[in-house]
């Protein structure tokens, strides 16, 4: 039997939770972190404290923003997230827990969606706590930086862009109250909010299957729900291009693309209705 066969046998029937990460929004032209074409490339992604401590570190990053958000906000859900939307509307998928931050599974209609890290649609005031739309802290950023980012640059996977320099960037603040705005995700050396770490650890728990989707799993944010699952006995499948963290707990492995495998597991499993 091949595994994708076997990945198919194993979800009719059953409730799977998937965890999806980087790899399967790459199909939809946003860039991962460890990809076969990325995990070469040298990055050093923005850290947590960095943009709440430096005001240098924050207008790096929304000089960098503006530039990458147009291309950010129009990317529009691959196969791999439609599939997973109908897997949830078949009955097959009981939630996503996406390491993501780029809302294409809501756009996909995924309905019972845990978005782990966050999401870049939204901003935060680190002084009040206020929340807003990206959409219009972009409109005031053009506004107050005009002409800034008018040639093209190579979008990075934070959501903003490989561009230098940006020393003279105006960065604007909270309307409110005038702090320091910050995407509302939680970047690297941040921490996941208990309570959304709890409702993922619960869905897991009542999984029959756990699929891990398009991710590395060497971030311990999502490799602690592998470990979770393993402990207590649920199956664990992955389905990643290329080796994983946890390889070693996983009872199914495909080494393919999410956009080709799981456009057949929904067509397979719905033609079993």
């Amino acid at each position: 039997m091949d595994a994708l066969t076997e990945l198919i046998e194993r979800m009719a029937g059953r409730r799977t939770v998937a965890l999806v990460g980087a790899g399967c929004s790459t199909e939809s032209g946003i860039p991962d972190y460890r990809g076969p074409k990325t995990r070469q490339k040298a990055r050093n992604p923005i850290q947590h404290r960095q943009f709440v401590d430096d005001p240098a570190a924050r207008r790096r990053y929304w000089a960098r923003s503006v530039i990458g958000w147009p291309t950010m906000a129009a990317a529009r859900p691959n196969p791999a997230h439609l599939a997973l939307a109908s897997l949830e509307r078949d009955g097959h998928v009981g939630g996503v827990i996406t390491q993501n931050v780029d809302g294409l599974h809501h756009r996909a209609g995924s309905q019972q969606v845990e978005e782990l890290h966050g999401a870049l649609r939204r901003v935060v005031c680190l002084g009040c706590g206020q929340k807003t739309s990206r959409n219009v802290l972009q409109r005031r950023l053009v506004a107050a930086n005009p002409g800034w980012g008018a040639g093209s640059a190579d979008l990075a996977p934070d959501g903003d862009a490989e561009v230098e320099p940006h020393d003279d960037f105006v960065v604007a603040p909270c309307a409110a109250c005038g702090g320091a705005l910050m995407p509302d995700v939680v970047f690297f050396g941040g921490t996941v909010p208990r309570a959304r770490v709890e409702r993922c650890y619960a869905w897991v728990d009542d999984a029959d299957l756990l699929l891990v989707v398009g991710s590395s799993l060497t971030v311990f944010s999502g490799y602690r729900f592998v470990k979770r699952a393993a402990a207590a006995g649920i199956p664990v499948a992955i389905l990643n291009l290329g080796p994983t963290r946890g390889d070693p707990l996983a009872t199914l492995r495909l080494d393919t693309r999410a956009g080709h495998a799981l456009p057949r597991v929904a067509d397979a499993l719905g033609a079993l209705r």
